[in-house]
């Protein structure tokens, strides 16, 4: 029995040196980019078309900011999102806790991690010439960092980065995205 409790012991031990959660990524980073570009056929052979997201962003939830598509590993918020003349405009800020928040927000800060992503379900699709598929209508999951996008032209384009991060950001030209969806 005593070799039990003493692994009980150095179980408590080991939990109680355990720290709690690591703090946010510090400075926060706040980035704008695409996501996805309508109308340019991507590496893995599907083109993405004008109002895809439609119905998916005017069910107003919150898009979860991912490392590399890890469900486990959210590093961030997307502060907005919405289609535009070009494809999936966003705001994001990466202010997770963790390993990954921090390494993510070193690299787009560089300027040496510019991939963006998202995870979807297929609500209509069809099959075009060519083994192309067409993607009309999407239920969109998440938005990821990534350092190699399945679209090579969906890219993080401008980044802030520090305590003064202008909660404004909008570079991109366009129409302004609906603030409701902030």
């Amino acid at each position: 029995m005593m070799g039990g409790s003493v692994t009980a012991r150095a179980l408590k031990a080991a939990a109680d040196a355990t720290p709690a959660d690591p703090p946010p990524a510090d400075p926060p980073v706040r980035f704008a980019g695409y996501a996805a570009i309508f109308d340019a056929v991507d590496k893995g052979g599907d083109v993405i078309r004008r109002g895809a997201f439609a119905d998916s962003l005017a069910r107003r939830r919150a898009i979860p900011l991912l490392w590399q598509h890890d469900s486990a590993s959210p590093i961030g918020t997307v502060d907005l999102i919405a289609e535009d003349k070009r494809g999936l405009r966003l705001v994001a800020r990466i202010d997770g806790r963790g390993s990954a928040a921090a390494r993510a927000a070193a690299l787009v800060a560089d300027g040496r991690l510019t991939g963006l992503s998202f995870g979807y379900r297929i609500n209509a699709a069809r099959g075009l010439p060519g083994g192309v598929r067409e993607l009309s209508a999407l239920d969109l999951v998440e938005v990821s960092l990534v350092p190699f996008p399945m679209q090579p032209a969906a890219r993080v384009l401008a980044v802030e980065s520090g305590p003064a991060i202008n909660p404004n950001l909008n570079p991109i030209p366009g129409p302004t995205p609906n603030p409701e969806l902030v």
